[in-house]
């Protein structure tokens, strides 16, 4: 009897040591019931959804400047929580521009209409058809959002984020979209060389205009583009006098803070909205 007792420790503790070479199943989402995003993470062959406790507060009222853009974006995601048909989204163009905040100011718009939020890093972008399965039979509306989307020459992980938008055999779940942000208008490097029409490129590729078309064709699968672009000066002064209302200065502390405000955006080398912020965090800290 006690041959047969240890006999089954052991292989309990083989069953034990094996799981770790086994596939991991997603665990459940984590959090509860107040949680509205999360953070798709892999570690050591593991992966889980992260609850992100601290959301940031900015709001459409917030963004300036940018009135275009924050209609079309919240329109599509008005259709997509009430069920109808929706695109999925890119947001492309200038940095600091408010890309980034603006699909944060969609969650806190309409998270109490049932939208959640899941960030995924471009390295993840492996795991969408893992993530869609997740969220298929969950009654939340989701969006998947990839920030500062780009490949490198030779990436070959943009494939999976195509197939996920349009050209895998298993559709997108009703109840998620993709949104995702890009300095880059078509997401990819481009060369010269690509656009001569030429049918042998100097490296040896046939047909390297096909190469073209399947970069193009990327961003193309994104059913709605925003295009984001810098500030003029006045816009720029602009939002810094909303940050440094909103902080507690006066009218007369914002209308001195002008100059400090564009001697910092020289220094920078932008007049964009999130230097504009940078520049209020500082002047204010320093004259409350």
């Amino acid at each position: 009897m006690a041959s047969l007792d240890q006999f089954l420790v052991r292989a309990e503790a083989l069953l034990g040591r094996l799981e770790d070479f086994l596939p991991q199943q997603a665990e459940p989402f984590e959090g509860d019931e107040s949680t509205v995003a999360w953070r798709w993470r892999r570690m050591n062959g593991r992966v889980r959804l992260q609850p992100v406790s601290q959301l940031s507060g900015i709001s459409f009222a917030d963004l300036f400047f940018i009135d275009r853009q924050k209609e079309l974006l919240e329109r599509n995601t008005r259709q997509f929580v009430k069920a109808r048909p929706a695109n999925n989204v890119l947001l492309t163009g200038a940095r600091g521009t408010g890309k980034s905040s603006l699909i944060r100011a969609c969650l806190n718009r309409f998270s109490g209409e049932g939208l959640r939020l899941i960030e995924v890093d471009r390295h993840d972008l492996a795991d969408l058809m893992d993530i869609g399965e997740l969220v298929a039979s969950r009654p939340e509306r989701f969006i998947l959002y990839c920030d500062d989307l780009s490949f490198d020459e030779g990436d070959g992980s943009y494939r999976t984020l195509k197939a996920a938008l349009d050209g895998s055999v298993a559709a997108q779940p009703d109840n998620m979209l993709i949104y995702a942000t890009s300095n880059r208008r078509h997401l990819m490097p481009q060369r010269m060389s690509e656009n001569l029409g030429m049918t042998r490129s100097p490296e040896g590729e046939i047909h390297p205009g096909e190469t073209t078309e399947e970069k193009i064709s990327f961003s193309d699968r994104f059913g709605l583009w925003l295009s984001f672009y810098p500030f003029t000066q006045d816009e720029y002064l602009g939002i810094v006098a909303h940050w440094l209302e909103s902080f507690g200065l006066g009218p007369s502390q914002i209308d001195g803070a002008q100059a400090a405000a564009l001697q910092w955006s020289l220094h920078r080398g932008s007049r964009s909205g999130r230097v504009a912020w940078q520049f209020a965090c500082d002047f204010a800290g320093r004259h409350l």
